[in-house]
């Protein structure tokens, strides 16, 4: 028995010409069709629209078709045979792809495909000509005095007085080992490196800006403990370079925040102690300065089960009473924030250790959320490549002066077993267009934007791009 929609309004229009009353409707479904489109076509791109004339051109630049394409990666794995490393075998369990097995494997005959040698090595001062300003996702990247840059979990400030990036990161050129059998490879904190550039290819080592505590065993900073992930940003008030990093112990118990300020960003920086924000604990962290300069802290708590996001105060040095838990009981960690036309994306990835796994993309209209996933924004190699982040870690997006909607991004390869010998993975990072995603956003506003990060074996910034924001 059919029954009566009891919420359908009767219509005012009557017809008893049979085909002419069908042609009717159809008219005018086929006009409020038209009007709905057209309502929601002008809702976009009101959104979007000053986002659609710099996405055209953005994508007419030469360069940018060129680091837009898509680039596949053939590895082939060698046969599962003969006895694998200890190591190698007890991570079976937390088996993510064949790949991330053979790269976990000390052992394995592709060693030199994940960390080329030495002969391979990114050399700006040798380099010259047309070879100059091409980044080699993975490979030795030296700096002016021609040694492997030591800025690992990093992140990098663009200090406007200078005209000067500076890249922070943690100075790891010491011996791997474990504190106990089944604790995390780690070497001892020797400090937070610091590199300069004006054109983000070639790098002077400015020294360490924060050293370890040689003999003080209760400092945060004793060479036991641990120091990760340090950022640095100006506080255009009080005129200081505040920077926050992860503090914690060899055990990992402590989980904590540092602050440590300078009058310079080339340091030396002061240390002033460490904290648990807003009272929880804190592990993988990252920090954002928002265009009104509000400062924001995001870390990964509650035994890494979710995100928090909390404003600092005007000073930079502590929190302010706001906090959001973000990503609840989903396990993100290493967050990289970034900010395109009034959106807040943010990259994470997931928990595994030092095992490379599968980055999301995330966005929101406000920092503090709600937060939606768009998926992952990796972007050519192979299935296997892309669900790995190409073996690495996210760390940080820098933004891409002259060209909006560009970014790099910045990801760390690590090397558990020589942790010094980590490598740097930069590549493009694009926003623009409907999210790949979007048919499951397709009954909600806003519809977010695409953001994709695209594989390259060898790629370089497009000419006539500017330092100079």
């Amino acid at each position: 028995m059919r029954m009566r929609n009891l919420y359908r309004k009767p219509t005012t229009l009557r017809c008893n010409a049979g085909s002419r009353c069908y042609s009717a409707s159809a008219v005018i479904w086929s006009l409020l069709g038209c009007l709905l489109l057209f309502h929601l076509y002008s809702n976009i791109h009101h959104k979007h629209g000053e986002g659609r004339e710099v996405q055209l051109r953005v994508t007419n630049h030469p360069q940018f078709r060129e680091l837009q394409q898509v680039e596949e990666e053939i590895i082939q794995l060698p046969p599962q045979k003969g006895k694998r490393s200890p190591r190698a075998a007890k991570r079976r369990h937390k088996r993510v792809t064949p790949l991330v097995d053979e790269f976990l494997d000390e052992d394995s005959r592709l060693r030199h495909v994940f960390f080329p040698g030495n002969n391979s090595a990114i050399d700006p001062v040798k380099v010259t000509g047309n070879d100059s300003y091409y980044y080699y996702p993975g490979r030795i990247w030296l700096d002016t005095d021609r040694n492997p840059i030591q800025a690992h979990g990093g992140g990098i400030l663009y200090d406007e007085r200078s005209n000067t990036y500076y890249w922070y990161g943690e100075y790891k050129d010491g011996l791997t080992y474990r504190a106990h059998k089944r604790g995390a490879a780690r070497v001892d904190i020797i400090g937070v490196g610091c590199y300069s550039s004006k054109d983000l290819w070639t790098w002077k080592n400015e020294g360490i800006v924060l050293a370890a505590e040689e003999m003080n065993g209760t400092h945060d900073l004793y060479k036991s403990n641990v120091l990760e992930r340090p950022k640095v940003i100006f506080n255009d008030k009080t005129r200081k370079y505040v920077m926050w990093m992860h503090i914690d112990d060899a055990n990992y118990t402590k989980a904590a925040v540092g602050i440590a300020i300078s009058d310079t960003p080339d340091g030396p920086f002061e240390y002033l102690g460490s904290q648990r924000p807003h009272g929880y604990e804190s592990r993988d962290m990252t920090v954002f300065k928002d265009e009104d300069g509000v400062a924001y802290l995001i870390y990964s708590s509650e035994e890494n089960n979710v995100l928090h996001i909390g404003p600092m105060t005007e000073d930079y040095l502590n929190l302010m009473p706001v906090m959001r838990r973000v990503f609840v009981g989903q396990r993100r960690e290493a967050p990289a924030v970034f900010k395109h036309q009034g959106t807040y994306y943010m990259i994470t990835s997931g928990c595994t250790g030092w095992a490379p796994n599968e980055a999301l993309a995330h966005a929101a209209e406000s920092i503090l959320g709600p937060w939606e996933t768009l998926g992952n924004p990796c972007v050519g190699g192979n299935k296997m490549f892309r669900i790995a982040t190409f073996l690495a870690q996210s760390t940080f997006v820098l933004p891409l002066p002259g060209f909006s909607g560009s970014f790099i991004f910045m990801a760390d390869r690590w090397n558990p077993s020589d942790l010094r010998d980590s490598r740097y993975v930069w590549l493009p990072l694009i926003v623009e267009g409907p999210t790949h995603h979007s048919s499951e956003y397709i009954s909600r506003l806003p519809l977010w934007s695409r953001v994709s990060i695209y594989w390259h074996r060898k790629w370089r910034l497009p000419q006539g791009w500017s330092t100079f924001k």
